[in-house]
């Protein structure tokens, strides 16, 4: 492999390459692209060398797309690549630097940022932004906020009862979870992890898949309460993002004000028609009885993800026809093998999208959702595109994605370069002059 070395002017200069222009959903004619600086300096149409890339290392793009970096909206950093006995008892250091590994594999897999929907994930984002350890940019979520018994209660039988001054369990002393019951504790909650840095809130609204205390069918959370975690993320000016599946736990998490849906597989139309109404995100994972469904070792929670993964195709269908705001994510919890799959999951979305409507989700629609944390956004900028002033986020595939969309998930042959930041992390391409 040989990477090229920045000329002395800290340009690189794509040349030649054919840029998928995101915002539109389609390729445009052989361009230049002119990154210095962290950010895109130029995107010039035509085969005549850019202003300002006199003395710049050249990558040549000949034959070649180039797309923005790809965004994963609901990642879970902290336990994607650990088997789940490990991340409800391992000590806190493995799980840190079991996380670290993972975060540079998912970089080299072509995703350059994670929407992290839950876990102890503030460190993982520190030692990547300061250059500690390689890994793509974290908007965090921090700890779940969930109920006693809720989707984010991963205690054993005899920690309970927890009492007025009862200790707090493993995962809450890691960070992983919040256990807050009444207004009062929710908003402790919720602020606590806006202390810490998060970009939104996770919370659980309804029953879960991989939790063992409740029922797919259980909303969470009183309205009271699910209004006062979206109250405190407002006056953080960001949003609150929930679990949930059912219609009654998302219309009740919409009534409070909640602006991201995550899962929903099990909904009606009349539901996903107040999703509409409320011009709230609808973030999907492309969830089906297949190789890339979470294993679960528990035959009851393997059942409730056989229903969800049940109502995956009518969910797309009802998105599609009703025109709601969808967001791509892969939710991947406690499987080293599914965690390297990111790519094959974002290409399957075929099967409900074009490919240029699957990549466009994958990169321009999933930054307009990361934009909404507003002030909170740890990453000031444009991301999910390939324009002038952008973000330099970049993946330079050999072929053309929208004819055949596998080659987003052949990211050791596929991808001949990725660049976070205006940083080259892989290129196996020669340097030229």
């Amino acid at each position: 492999m040989s990477v090229a070395t920045p000329a002395p002017n800290d340009a690189i200069w794509f040349k030649d390459v054919v840029v998928f222009d995101s915002r539109n959903a389609k390729l445009t004619d052989v361009s230049q692209v002119l990154v210095k600086d962290g950010l895109i300096q130029s995107v010039t149409p035509g085969p005549a060398a850019p202003a300002g890339s006199q003395g710049a290392t050249v990558i040549d793009g000949t034959g070649r797309t180039l797309i923005p970096g790809l965004i994963d909206m609901h990642a879970h950093s902290m336990f994607g690549t650990i088997p789940v006995a490990d991340a409800m008892q391992c000590d806190i250091g493995y799980l840190h630097i079991n996380a670290a590994a993972g975060a540079e594999e998912t970089l080299r897999r072509g995703f350059t940022t994670l929407r992290d929907a839950g876990g102890p994930s503030f460190g993982l984002k520190r030692a990547i932004d300061s250059g500690v350890v390689p890994g793509p940019r974290i908007f965090p979520s921090g700890a779940f906020i969930s109920q006693s018994g809720g989707h984010g209660d991963f205690r054993m039988p005899y920690e309970t009862p927890r009492g007025v001054c009862g200790h707090l369990s493993h995962v809450e002393l890691m960070g992983s979870s919040v256990l807050a019951d009444g207004v009062p504790e929710v908003l402790r909650g919720v602020r606590e992890q806006l202390m810490h840095g998060a970009s939104q809130v996770k919370v659980m609204a309804g029953g879960g898949v991989a939790s063992s205390y409740d029922p797919l069918d259980v909303t969470q959370y009183t309205l009271d309460e699910m209004r006062a975690a979206v109250e405190c993320a407002e006056n953080f000016g960001t949003y609150v993002m929930v679990h949930a599946y059912t219609p009654r736990a998302i219309r009740q998490a919409l009534e409070a004000g909640v602006r991201s849906i995550e899962h929903g597989q099990l909904l009606d139309e009349e539901t996903v028609e107040l999703i509409a109404k409320k011009d709230a995100w609808w973030s999907l994972q492309p969830f089906l009885d297949d190789d890339d469904m979470v294993p679960e070792p528990n035959p009851v929670n393997q059942r409730k993800a056989l229903d969800v993964a049940a109502g995956t195709d009518r969910a797309y269908a009802m998105a599609k026809k009703l025109g709601i705001k969808v967001a791509w994510g892969t939710d991947t919890l406690f499987s080293p093998d599914l965690a390297t799959r990111q790519g094959e999951q974002l290409a399957k979305m075929v099967r409900w999208y074009t490919p240029a409507e699957v990549l466009s989700m994958g990169t321009f629609q999933n930054a307009q959702l990361l934009a909404m944390s507003g002030p909170r956004n740890p990453y000031p900028g444009t991301l999910g595109v390939v324009e002038d002033g952008a973000m330099a986020d970049l993946v330079l595939i050999q072929g053309n994605p929208l004819d055949d969309i596998t080659l987003i998930q052949q990211s050791e042959t596929a991808m001949v370069v990725i660049m976070k930041d205006g940083d080259v992390v892989k290129n196996t391409l020669p340097a030229t002059a």
